[in-house]
């Protein structure tokens, strides 16, 4: 019999290669399997000979043997020494009758099941075999399975494919829940062995009590040169997002991808965290040690495309159908500005595959909800309307309810799309909205205050989807904001002095907006303590800027606090309910009334001034009279040693009508390009 040569185990050390969402998403798979030469934007590594020599073996086998795997391999491909013999253990002759996909421990062994459909035989090999080929049993459904005894979670395996064509693959599973690396192999998981410690404590907010932080793991507390940030290092900095009143983290993707370095938005195996950032049990404890601290943790996770490179599922079971196989649309379909990826909505295998993917985060790691990327590339192909994509939507938020209806599900679709967040579209919770980042952004970047229009900013701070506030995710920084081409606000408005004083003023203005217009409010990591110039998977945070730029910290701090009405007086802030009732584009000014059920300690006011003048004595309706206290002033010089620190005094509101409101008053002073915030006591 001819040898085998078996697949490698973790190197050493792991490709540092970096990846952008741009750089990630640009390349295509070839039409080749996995590992002969499809590698896209990661380094070549001594894989590629192993696996290639691995294959060409692999496909001499005759049609009744598939391969032994018993050599010991040099990092050069050259065979050393035969492993010894595993002592042979009886396997089942019958599929396995046990519920599940992919590899599921039990007392005494572990369940294989994959998806193969036109597969003419399936093995799988590992450590529990010592890489000898245990052949799977096919199942009427297009799967193969095994009960396969003293096969133990921690133990590596691939599954032994031969294809339609009679040709012999190495295959990494494509539902892995653990893997060495995105070209290494799959690893065995028990997701009942992590012991929760603080999961009971924890109760996801209120949609409309949180107040999300973006965050890269990779960049969020790291150190230059070495590896990218883990969950470990991540949890050092939780207790500065409890401090800030952060209660929600939405992560970034962290499924295997290729490479360490990337934004995420290129998986290649779903259901496996990324290795660079630890293991399964590391994100768990990071979930845990969040919900420790009150803060929930919602994943980003990626079903518009996969990859494209180091993709188990592409020719995974030798029928391709001219492009990548079963998993992916095979027509005009499979294009995304990403690579020919797209997966099959219209198989309900894939759909199964998918919606199974986001339950998987929600069960086994306890998350608290999901973001999806790019739901637009999934409810349309190249710009036509895809059914079959909206069913996968309604299929996963139809799953998630049915489940864990107090868990978030949250789109990213930026088309404007009101159905994505209606009961009888895709019913997600809610989306991020175009319809405030844009023109916020676009009135604060402004060259000149002529330039500032006051009339978009006020549209961007009353639009609601389907008339509810909640179903939008509101924002002035994210991940695409800050990059492709785009900076961090303090860049974009303030240049080569992103610490300077414009810089500062007025991204404390979209942070003000972000915390008071109608909507969830999202913050992207640093933005706190002024992070400047542009996202980069490479650049980690510079957390002495929390020391440099401590006032704004603080600012951004009492901003969150008045937004979560912690000193129950800002209750409106929370509330369904918003007028903007004062728009003066001469002056640049704009203020609205928010409110829940309206009242003392609810009924709010926002004034901003998006002009370089200091205002005095300005006047502006109000809806009630009393004592309006000033909560918040943008302009103190707490928050900026060069701010001019116009002092706003309480308001006494009169039973004198003025726009539209009933009552009216006088604020004696509204700084340059500041924001002030009223209230009345209970």
């Amino acid at each position: 019999m001819p040898t085998r040569i078996p697949p490698p185990s973790r190197p050493a050390t792991s490709s540092t290669s970096r990846s952008t969402e741009a750089e990630a998403k640009s390349s295509q798979p070839a039409s080749s399997p996995k590992g002969a030469g499809a590698r896209g934007p990661a380094v070549k590594d001594f894989f590629d000979d192993v696996r290639r020599t691995r294959g060409a073996e692999a496909r001499r086998a005759p049609p009744d043997h598939g391969p032994t795997g018993r050599e010991l391999v040099r990092k050069d491909g050259s065979l050393v020494a035969e492993l010894p013999r595993a002592t042979a253990v009886p396997m089942p002759t019958q599929p396995s009758s046990r519920p599940g996909m992919g590899a599921i421990p039990y007392d005494g062994g572990s369940t294989f099941r994959v998806w193969a459909p036109n597969a003419q035989r399936v093995q799988v090999a590992g450590d529990f075999s010592n890489w000898e080929s245990v052949e799977l049993q096919r199942e009427p459904s297009g799967n193969f399975s095994l009960d396969v005894p003293g096969a133990k979670a921690g133990e590596q395996y691939q599954y032994v494919i031969q294809g339609k064509h009679g040709d012999w693959r190495w295959k990494g599973d494509p539902r892995a829940n653990d893997v060495t690396n995105s070209t290494g192999n799959s690893v065995i998981v028990d997701h009942k062995s992590y012991e929760w410690k603080h999961d009971w404590e924890f109760k996801m907010p209120a949609w409309n009590e949180a107040v999300i932080y973006e965050m890269h793991v990779g960049t969020f507390n790291d150190s230059p040169g070495w590896g990218p940030g883990n969950w470990e290092s991540a949890i050092d900095k939780l207790d500065h997002l409890k401090d800030l009143g952060i209660n929600v983290v939405e992560l970034m993707p962290s499924a295997e991808f290729a490479a360490d370095f990337s934004w995420g938005y290129n998986p290649a195996f779903p259901n496996a965290p990324e290795s660079a950032y630890g293991s399964p049990e590391d994100l768990k404890r990071f979930v845990d040690e969040a919900h420790k601290r009150g803060i929930g943790v919602v994943m980003d996770v990626v079903y518009n495309h996969l990859g494209p490179s180091d993709l188990p599922h592409w020719d995974f079971d030798g029928e391709t159908y001219g492009k990548g196989g079963s998993y992916f649309y095979t027509d005009w379909r499979a294009k995304t500005p990403w690579g020919d990826t797209r997966p099959d909505y219209g198989r309900p295998e894939v759909r199964d595959y998918l919606r199974d993917n986001a339950m998987m985060w929600l069960r086994d790691y306890h998350m608290d909800g999901l973001r999806l990327d790019a739901t637009k590339e999934i409810r349309q192909a190249s710009g036509a309307d895809n059914p079959q994509g909206w069913q996968l939507l309604r299929d996963i938020n139809d799953a998630v309810n049915r489940e864990f209806p107090q868990k978030i599900i949250i789109a990213e679709d930026l088309g404007n799309e009101g159905g994505l967040t209606h009961p009888d579209g895709a019913n997600f919770d809610s989306q991020w909205d175009s319809n405030f980042v844009h023109p916020v952004r676009t009135a604060l970047t402004a060259f000149s205050d002529a330039e500032r229009d006051m009339n978009a900013v006020a549209r961007a701070i009353g639009f609601k989807y389907n008339g509810n506030a909640t179903q939008r995710v509101i924002y002035t920084e994210s991940h695409d904001e800050v990059a492709n081409g785009k900076q961090r606000l303090p860049s974009e408005v303030g240049g080569w002095d992103s610490g300077g004083y414009h810089a500062k003023k007025r991204s404390l203005i979209g942070a003000a907006l972000t915390m008071t217009s109608p909507g969830i409010p999202m913050l992207f990591q640093g933005q706190e303590f002024l992070e400047d110039g542009h996202f980069q998977d490479g650049d980690p945070l510079d957390w002495q800027k929390k020391e440099s730029f401590a006032g704004i910290n603080q600012a951004y701090t009492d901003l969150i606090k008045l937004r979560r009405n912690w000193n129950d007086n800002t209750a409106g802030l929370r509330g369904e309910n918003v007028n903007v009732h004062h728009v003066n584009n001469d002056d640049k000014v704009i203020a609205f009334h928010r409110w829940d059920k309206g009242g003392p300690g609810d009924d709010t006011i926002v004034v901003v001034n998006f002009g370089g003048k200091q205002l005095s004595n300005y006047e502006l309706g109000l809806p009630s009279d009393g004592t309006w206290k000033v909560r918040y002033n943008s302009d103190w010089q707490g928050y900026s040693g060069d701010f001019g620190n116009a002092q706003s005094f309480d308001v006494g509101g009169k039973w004198n009508g003025k726009d539209g409101l009933p009552a009216s008053g006088s604020l004696n002073n509204l700084g340059p390009y500041s924001v002030v915030i009223l209230s009345r006591d209970k």
